[in-house]
Parts: structure tokens; sequence; C-alpha cells
């Protein structure tokens, strides 16, 4: 009960400050990257949940690390799910998020060797591995949503506050957060389609 108030808690936070935001199209130039759509800037600001402070690049590459695994690890048990969206939702997840992980060891290892690779990282998903059907999908979504919330977060947050050394690194983090910004619209309206989506934030634009 007690990580279930925390995952809704964790949603209300952030869901007034992305209500206005809408995804970004088109290949982003540098300032595009940083100021983002409407509405980017205010969530930047008011972010103050635990993790979502990123000061440097270092920092938002070691997190966001760890961030993914999380999510990969919980995109593989859709699999097992009933309904053929969530199992490609769940592929494509872990084919681009392993992807990127690949990528952001890649750039630490080149460039910041002496860093630490602890992060302290607190998991923000249940486990769903004894879980099927219905339960699967509602405890998948309902979990998933904020998870990409925070790295929406995090993300914008490096490129509008954070010390970025490596263009390709703001690339990066540009890409993370409109992709993911855009899987949150669509888990939600699963949720909304299947559960009723009760305790979640509104679809954005709503």
């Amino acid at each position: 009960m007690e990580a279930e108030m925390k995952r809704s808690v964790l949603a209300g936070i952030a869901a007034g400050s992305v209500l206005a935001a809408t995804a970004a199209s088109g290949t982003a130039t540098a300032s595009q990257q940083s100021a983002g759509p409407p509405g980017w800037g205010m969530m930047a600001s008011a972010s103050s949940m635990p993790g979502a402070n990123v000061s440097d690049e270092a920092d938002y590459l070691t997190h966001m690390i760890a961030h993914h695994k999380e999510a990969v690890a919980a995109a593989r048990q859709l699999q097992r799910s009933g309904r053929a969206q969530m199992r490609a939702l769940g592929a494509s997840i872990v084919t681009t998020q392993s992807a990127e992980i690949s990528t952001m060891n890649r750039w630490l290892a080149t460039w910041y060797r002496g860093h630490s690779p602890e992060t302290g990282y607190r998991p923000m998903m249940r486990d769903l591995s004894k879980l099927s059907g219905d339960a699967l999908d509602e405890a998948f979504l309902r979990d998933m949503i904020p998870h990409h919330m925070m790295a929406v977060m995090m993300s914008q947050q490096l490129l509008m506050h954070g010390d970025v050394q490596h263009p390709p690194v703001a690339a990066f983090a540009a890409k993370v957060r409109d992709a993911q910004h855009a899987e949150m619209v669509q888990m939600r309206q699963y949720l909304a389609d299947w559960f009723g989506g009760e305790g979640m934030p509104c679809p954005m634009g709503s």
C-alpha cells in the first residue's frame, strides 16, 4: 500500500507541470533541444522528486543507465501479456533502451573513466514476475508512466540547468525526453481504455 501511494504521489507531483506539454516533432536545433515544447521549462524547474536532480553530464548518464535498466527488466515481463499492444510496447522499450544503455556506457567509459558508477538508485517499479493477465498489464502501466515521467524530467533538467559538455548527450537527452513523453501519452490511453485510468493523471492535452 505504501509503495502504491508513493507511485501515485510521484505521478501527481509532475502531472500539473506536464499537462500543457506537447511532443516535439521534426529535428530539433540546439536551442530547441534545450527549450523543448511549451511547459517543459516549468516541469524541470518544479522538479523536486528524489533522483530527478542531475547536475552534470556524467551524473545524468549514470542515473539514466540505472533508470533504463529497471525499465528494460520490467518491459521484458510483457512477453507474457495477453495483449498484442502491450507485447509490442514491451519489445520496443527493451530494444530501444538496451541500445541506449550501451551508448551511455560507452560515453561514460570514453569521457568519464574516473566517474563512480554508483548512483544510490531507488527502484520505482514493483516486481511483475508473479503477475499475469490484466494484473500484469495494469501494474506495468501504473508503474511505467511515472517511471517515464522521471526520465523526461531528468532529461529536461540536464538540458536547461545541467553542465552539458558534449553535443551528442544534449541530442540524446532531447530524444529521451520526447520519445518517453510520447510513450506516456500512449500508456495513459491504454490505462483509460482498459482499466479506467483511476488514480492516474489525465492524458496530456486534456
